[in-house]
């Protein structure tokens, strides 16, 4: 865990919260694709490094889940000391990458949140000896970024680079073998959920028959308890190898061929009568008297090639065992994560069906369906994630009623997207799935609760900004994990398609923007380098970009919005940590003040503008964690806390109001 804080671009979890792969940034990732992703080291200290093999799982703080989220299993992972700076390997990742599998590891006592939550399973693919910097950092010079800090994601080359420098340093599988060697192949390597945590024991891990008993399905309880008796029935891979050997050798023994054949035939015999004692040996685990090595004469070619014969079937037998093992394991890890997806599908229709209710005059309880929703009195929320799933769905939210009413969802999941109006209608468009960035665009008529799609964007992109101006929808900068963008594109609904317009003076992703008095602001963000402070204005009649006073803090993944004429930049990141910071810009003074602080630190928020009132809707904190509460701001009463709880947990959603 111990990855440096300088300079960090903040991301949450993937169960963040998991968060998208923003832009590469100099400081603390490659920022790979998941083709191109070899392997990724994970970071500890001594104090955290037998946490990280006893609980068999691999932690990083959460702005880098942009590439944790892009481990599969059987992904090659190493872990690095940054106490003794020394590599650890070969481990493999027995899940995928999440956020917040164990949200309690590396803790002192288990009452706090972990402060590495973007994570991952893992298992041991072959024990080494650890490398030293001096030995390990040529290999992947190129991931230094200064003296003592590299990335961690590793391309194809340098995985396998890394894997053959450690197993030439392997050790001999007797000195490392836990001693409960049924329970370590059986283990499933999950954690205990967020509800209930357990301390679990050296290179021990919940058992999968719990997982499987309280799953309602009886097909993976059948599966469960096939998958268990053929482990138990079945003798431990070493026994059986042993018997076999023993077995191959008593019939050399009682076989009484005479001796013959060349010189070379019995040095051969020689030599593989010494490496099939060698292994018989060692599988037996004993070499003292109550236990000896069978010797037999090899002088015959006739049984040196018996010997070879059963030599080819124990290693076709091995082989055999070895595929049924991985295909056992494979069908395993398969049904947990359906189960995983049922329970989180479960989960998300309980808090919707949760959601849509409210007590009514103390009589008792309605559905919001009972309520007329007035536009003019609602704030459509769009995607976001709500802490187990990334969403696609449409909620028109009444702060009056705390109710959240759902409406039809969009075609695809949907983060990181942006939103505008145009002729009474919503247009989400951009953003991106949790594994890939997209161009689409849809529209959603509230009228006949219908979306529909248009004509996609010119670039796969995300974290951009939008704004509506002249009966045309404008889509500002963004990026797509690998580059940043000054563009920016027009909609014109009677072209029916994104036109490239003037592009912006810098490049910015995660940014924000709004109208105002006929012209377009374009506010903060992250350039590929650096998180900015400045703003920019586009002024129609001229058709061109102008600077305008940049603000008095670096500003990204905030929002911003319209309220008497003045544009409030909202929270955000600043290049270390999520704020709560207000600035307000003034066009007719042309410079911006600092407003009234929020009363709690956040970024990735969803914010809209109802009624003189400013909502602030879910984000995300500090460490990670989803904000659950809803800020509101009205001039002369500053920001307060509401009890408003209909919207639940929320980030990365967009919010806007489609009502005048």
């Amino acid at each position: 865990m111990g990855v440096g804080r300088k300079q960090e671009n903040f991301q949450l979890n993937d169960n963040l919260l998991p968060k998208m792969k923003q832009p590469a940034t100099t400081y603390f990732a490659r920022n790979l694709g998941k083709s191109n992703l070899g392997g990724v080291i994970f970071g500890c200290k001594n104090n955290t490094f037998k946490e990280c093999l006893s609980k068999q799982i691999f932690g990083l703080p959460a702005q880098h889940f942009l590439y944790v989220k892009n481990i599969d299993p059987g992904l090659p992972l190493f872990l690095f000391n940054y106490t003794d700076r020394k590599l650890h390997g070969i481990f493999e990742a027995a899940s995928c990458g999440q956020m917040n599998i164990n949200p309690y590891a590396w803790t002192p006592d288990g009452s706090e949140r972990t402060p590495y939550p973007a994570q991952v399973q893992i298992r041991i693919r072959l024990q080494c000896q650890p490398l030293l910097e001096d030995q390990f950092k040529p290999i992947i010079l190129d991931n230094y970024y200064n003296v003592s800090h590299f990335w961690f994601e590793l391309d194809h080359t340098q995985a396998r680079r890394l894997m053959s420098k450690l197993s030439a340093m392997a050790i001999a599988p007797s000195t490392f073998v836990p001693q409960n060697t049924a329970k370590w192949r059986n283990a499933l390597y999950g954690l205990p959920s967020n509800e209930k945590r357990e301390e679990i024991g050296a290179y021990e891990q919940p058992i999968l028959r719990n997982k499987f008993v309280n799953s309602p399905d009886p097909g993976n309880c059948q599966l469960l308890e096939s998958s268990l008796g053929n482990q138990e029935s079945d003798r431990d891979a070493k026994d059986i190898i042993y018997l076999k050997l023993k077995e191959l050798a008593i019939n050399l023994e009682s076989s009484d061929a005479p001796m013959r054949g060349h010189v070379g035939e019995i040095a051969t015999a020689r030599d593989e009568k010494l490496g099939q004692e060698s292994l018989l040996a060692e599988f037996s685990g004993k070499k003292n008297e109550n236990n000896p090595v069978i010797s037999y004469d090899l002088s015959d070619p006739s049984l040196v090639a018996q010997m070879l014969e059963g030599m080819k079937e124990l290693m076709a037998f091995k082989e055999e065992q070895i595929q049924k093992a991985n295909r056992m394991e494979q069908k395993l890890l398969e049904a947990e994560k359906e189960i995983s997806q049922l329970k989180c599908r479960f989960m998300m229709l309980e808090s919707r069906s949760n959601t849509s209710l409210v007590h009514v005059d103390g009589t008792g309880i309605k559905s919001c369906d009972d309520f007329h929703l007035d536009l003019d009195d609602s704030i459509f929320l769009v995607g976001g994630y709500d802490g187990v799933l990334w969403s696609s769905a449409l909620d028109l939210f009444s702060p009056s009623h705390d109710v959240l009413k759902s409406l039809k969802p969009m075609s695809s999941v949907r983060s990181y997207s942006s939103v505008a109006k145009l002729n009474g209608e919503l247009y989400v468009f951009g953003g991106g799935t949790g594994s890939a960035w997209l161009d689409t665009v849809e529209s959603y008529n509230f009228a006949q609760d219908q979306w529909s799609l248009c004509a996609s964007l010119n670039k796969k992109k995300g974290s951009l900004a939008g704004a509506t101006l002249d009966n045309k929808i404008f889509a500002f900068g963004g990026g797509n994990g690998v580059d940043c963008f000054s563009d920016v594109e027009m909609y014109d609904v009677n072209v029916g398609r994104w036109i490239p317009t003037r592009s912006m003076l810098q490049k910015r992703f995660a940014l924000a923007a709004a109208e105002l008095n006929g012209a377009l602001y374009a506010v903060g963000g992250y350039d590929g380098d650096n998180y900015l402070k400045s703003a920019e204005r586009f002024d129609p009649r001229e058709h061109s970009w102008s600077r305008i006073e940049s603000m008095n803090t670096k500003r990204g993944c905030h929002s911003v919005v319209v309220m008497n004429e003045k544009i409030y930049a909202l929270g955000g990141y600043d290049e270390c940590d999520m704020s709560p910071s207000i600035e307000i810009f003034d066009p007719r003074l042309g410079k911006w003040m600092t407003g009234e602080p929020m009363n709690h630190s956040r970024g990735y928020s969803a914010a809209a503008v109802l009624k003189e009132s400013i909502y602030v809707i879910g984000g995300v904190k500090t460490g990670g964690d989803i904000v659950d509460t809803i800020e509101c701001y009205k001039d002369g009463q500053g920001w307060q806390i509401t009890n408003l709880s209909a919207p639940r947990r929320r980030c990365f959603c967009s919010a806007i109001v489609l009502g005048d």
